[in-house]
């Protein structure tokens, strides 16, 4: 169900991210349009797609590094699994991850090390969402281009009631109209207006037959603003194509498909570009397998993702994929030159450095447990035996009348003498 949407999304983990990205495109718009004279979302997605990956190249290098480094330490790795495979005991399970652990300092590489980027990206993707089915109320340039004809329609009496049928009429009956305030009326209608399907402008020229100039003039600005090769990224594929089918405009229906095409077709190239860091653990590994599964889902995930999304969604997603693979080629041939040696000798020093800065506490720890266990393992000398047994006589000395320690004294003596 689609709700009042143009004031900005109100998550309060996305929302601020959307607020971000917002303020970015804003600013990317202004440029283009200040310097260049060009007024176009598509554009804005796109150089924020590349600002965004430049940004993110330091995290996309460690990941490559870790992928890279994974694929020389698997043969260890295997053999740590190997060497405890039958051994379930926990003495066992503890020894194989210290000397996994020790493997992965030796190599300098961490298990999070390629989830990362994941864990960034993907709220940016969803903050994405949020921010294109919804340009205006981030977008200052684009509410602008609806303001007057808002200003227009508010202006004509009962205009509350031709709001309400047109809702129904224009597909868009779910969205809520408020006429709390100037305002709220002003954002709600812009809300209908930027959410409507391509033929709401011509119910809306049936509603307001006196508006006509200017609904066509917001329509002509509307178009060029979302435009991206004849095709309007505020719609999704899935809308374009029926809307093609009922014109009979094919060219439309082609254009429509190709966007998901597009981006399934990039993830495939993208993953068959990055390092397999699994790929020498075998079919019997479970993270080879995984890997494998992932590689499989995601593609496919993002083909019928994009169809059923605004096509802006579907060029934030296309244009990432094309940055990583031209980042990935570059990385590829940089990575066979890397000297690995070099790499894991400066980490077993940093790891040595910081052993060295742990060792204190260490060392206390070791010392308390060796002086412990002393007293459990290590036999008791001759002396300490006598001085044990001269404590116990000046204890039994203090027996109070009528004791237990009393009467065992007395066991004692009636012992002693007998065996004189």
């Amino acid at each position: 169900m689609t709700e009042i949407i143009l004031t900005q999304y109100s998550g309060k983990i996305l929302g601020p991210i959307a607020k971000i990205i917002g303020y970015i495109m804003n600013s990317l718009y202004l440029f283009l349009n200040n310097v260049f004279g060009i007024q176009n979302i598509a554009l804005c997605i796109i150089l924020f797609t590349v600002i965004i990956y430049v940004l993110m190249f330091p995290l996309t290098y460690k990941q490559q590094k870790f992928s890279r480094l994974s694929q020389e330490m698997q043969p260890e790795i295997n053999a740590i699994r190997e060497k405890y495979k039958n051994k379930k005991d926990q003495v066992s399970i503890q020894k194989m991850n210290e000397e996994t652990q020790m493997v992965y300092q030796k190599y300098g590489v961490s298990t999070m090390g390629s989830c990362l980027q994941l864990l960034i990206n993907f709220p940016i993707l969803l903050a994405m969402y949020q921010v294109i089915r919804n340009i205006p109320a981030y977008v200052s340039s684009v509410k602008d281009v609806f303001t007057p004809l808002v200003d227009k329609i508010m202006e004509i009496s009962g205009y509350q009631d031709i709001m309400k049928s047109f809702l129904k009429e224009a597909g868009v009956g779910t969205i809520k109209l408020d006429f709390e305030s100037t305002t709220t009326t002003a954002n709600s209608i812009i809300d209908v207006l930027y959410a409507m399907p391509v033929h709401g402008w011509d119910v809306l020229r049936d509603s307001f037959a006196g508006l006509a100039s200017i609904i066509n003039e917001t329509e002509a600005a509307m178009a060029h603003l979302n435009d991206f090769f004849t095709i309007n990224i505020a719609n999704s594929p899935l809308n374009l194509i029926g809307m093609g089918w009922g014109e009979k405009n094919f060219l439309l229906i082609l254009g429509a498909i190709l966007i998901p095409l597009a981006s399934y077709g990039s993830q495939v190239l993208n993953i068959k570009l990055m390092p397999n860091a699994s790929a020498s653990g075998g079919e019997n590994d479970a993270m080879a397998r995984q890997m494998k599964t992932m590689n499989t889902v995601l593609p496919l995930f993002s083909l019928f993702m994009v169809f059923s999304v605004p096509v802006g969604l579907g060029i934030y997603w296309i244009s990432g994929s094309v940055i990583r693979c031209i980042q990935q080629l570059f990385l590829n041939k940089y990575m066979k030159n890397l000297d690995l040696e070099k790499i894991i000798e400066q980490n077993k020093e940093k790891a040595k450095k910081k052993k060295e800065k742990q060792g204190i506490y260490e060392n206390q720890i070791a010392n308390a447990a060796r002086i412990n266990t002393r007293k459990i393992t290590e036999p008791i000398s001759n002396t300490e035996k006598e001085e044990k047994i001269r404590q116990s006589e000046e204890y039994a000395k203090t027996a109070r009348k009528g004791s237990l320690l009393e009467k065992a004294n007395m066991v004692k003596e009636f012992n002693e003498r007998n065996n004189k």
